[in-house]
């Protein structure tokens, strides 16, 4: 959107004056500090849409320059499993293990104890007492109790080859028939091939008896980083400032309005495309940006725009919305005006309707106004809602990218404690004493924590 610059220039420069004191106070004072903090990142909020987001609604300062990104994830959502080794079973009519000997329950998991997605992982959240599901080969689901004295052993490395065994005693290990509802009139043999899934479905404990085993989840730790960002609004001279400009009279407030706008960008193309980066042999610190961020620990989706239906967004749902990531339900999509003009054709006169008409009612598509007044394409799903904005930066190298982000999991983290904060600021007349002219600086120290980064995606067209 152009900048009506005789209008927004002076009006800017005189109400950000008063910003750093109690009273009113022109940017024109000698060798001032203007604390500005959130009020420039809305100036042009269809430029700098993401950073204007972050400003209004996840913005949180930081004590420290380097700042701990701690991720939880609820296990007890999840504890599912599969079986890594085939087993099979003799049981008695009445729910018993029929052999003699002890039988080993090998099992592995998807995710680690941070319940971050990883393959072959041990199964720490199954302890004496509690109730499993286990599919058999036969696609029946039978319940096992794990006896209290049972050994339940983890080997391996997590997240590489590890594994949990769960020793099946034949003197306690009971075994109930949850599907089909078959009679226990005789004994039976149950197999249970490598891969069939598995879940806990409960505890269950005798009378009387003692507390039982107890296991946690575990917090993982990410670093994020501030970045200090520096506009400066070059030397003016005395003359120009004093001298009346065709067009724009003050020059000066021009420029002034230009750099702030330039200072806001540079924070937005870091919130996007940063990389997270400490040292590297200097005292430079890199904020993180949440394509490259999504690109390394978030989701991925490879997407065709001939070949892109909404059978393929409903796929795309299912997985990106999964309840146990810690999502939200709705998705801001920073994406390009090419992305977006797609997205356009999935209404009912468009894209879904000529290619799958006897199920385009499925699909709810609307043009809403977003918090600054853009356009936002919202699409809703059975499982959340996307909102599609356009992003001026992804074009170019990034006109095939759309990043969705989970408002609920950044943030962006001014630096600010023992009483100095180092959101937005402005030093006036910076020039040495004996310069007939001004110059002033404009600096931020602020970086992007992102959180849960499975709940971010990018989608990838091509």
């Amino acid at each position: 959107m152009p900048i009506n610059i005789s209008t927004v220039s002076n009006e800017v420069y005189s109400n950000l004056g008063g910003l750093g004191s109690q009273a009113a106070t022109s940017l024109d004072n000698q060798r001032r500090v203007f604390a500005l903090g959130d009020k420039v990142a809305e100036l042009q909020p269809q430029r700098n849409i993401f950073f204007a987001y972050l400003n209004r609604h996840r913005k949180e300062a930081t004590n420290d320059a380097v700042f701990k990104m701690l991720e939880q994830r609820h296990q007890w959502q999840r504890r599912n499993f599969s079986v890594k080794t085939s087993i099979t079973l003799s049981t008695t009519s009445t729910g018993q293990i029929a052999t003699t000997e002890d039988d080993d329950l090998v099992l592995v998991c998807d995710y680690d104890k941070f319940g971050r997605l990883e393959s072959n992982c041990q199964c720490r959240f199954l302890l004496p007492g509690q109730v499993i599901t286990l599919k058999s080969s036969e696609g029946n689901l039978y319940n096992i109790r794990i006896d209290t004295s049972a050994a339940i052993t983890h080997s391996g490395t997590d997240g590489v080859d590890g594994a949990t065994t769960i020793t099946l005693s034949n003197t306690g290990t009971q075994i109930s028939f949850t599907r089909p509802n078959s009679k226990r009139d005789a004994s039976t043999t149950i197999t249970f091939n490598a891969g069939g899934k598995g879940q806990v479905v409960g505890s269950a404990f005798a009378e009387a008896t003692g507390a039982p085993e107890g296991w946690r989840d575990e917090l993982y730790d990410r670093e994020g980083y501030t970045q200090i960002f520096k506009t400066a609004v070059p030397l003016m001279s005395g003359t120009s400032l004093a001298t009346e400009y065709r067009g724009i009279k003050n020059e000066w407030k021009r420029i002034w309005l230009e750099k702030i706008l330039e200072h806001n960008m540079d924070q937005e193309t870091a919130c996007m495309f940063g990389f997270g980066q400490k040292g590297g042999g200097t005292d430079i610190q890199y904020s993180w940006g949440i394509l490259p961020y999504t690109e390394l620990y978030g989701k991925n989706y490879d997407l065709l725009y001939d070949n892109f239906s909404y059978d393929k967004f409903l796929d795309i749902s299912e997985d990106f919305f999964a309840p146990e990531s810690g999502n939200s339900m709705d998705k801001l999509v920073l994406c390009s005006r090419k992305i977006l003009n797609r997205m356009n054709r999935l209404g009912e006169t468009g894209f879904i309707q000529n290619t799958f008409s006897s199920r385009s009612f499925n699909l709810d598509v609307q043009n809403i106004k977003g918090s600054f007044g853009q356009t936002v394409t919202k699409i809703d799903t059975l499982f959340g809602n996307f909102h599609f904005v356009a992003s001026p930066l992804l074009r170019g190298v990034h006109e095939d990218y759309a990043i969705a982000v989970d408002l609920a999991n950044v943030k962006w983290r001014p630096l600010k404690g023992n009483g100095i904060s180092r959101d937005t600021f402005v030093k006036t007349n910076i020039q040495d004493n004996d310069v007939d002219g001004r110059v002033d600086l404009i600096t931020t120290e602020a970086g992007l924590q992102i959180d849960l980064p499975e709940t971010h995606a990018i989608l990838k067209f091509a």
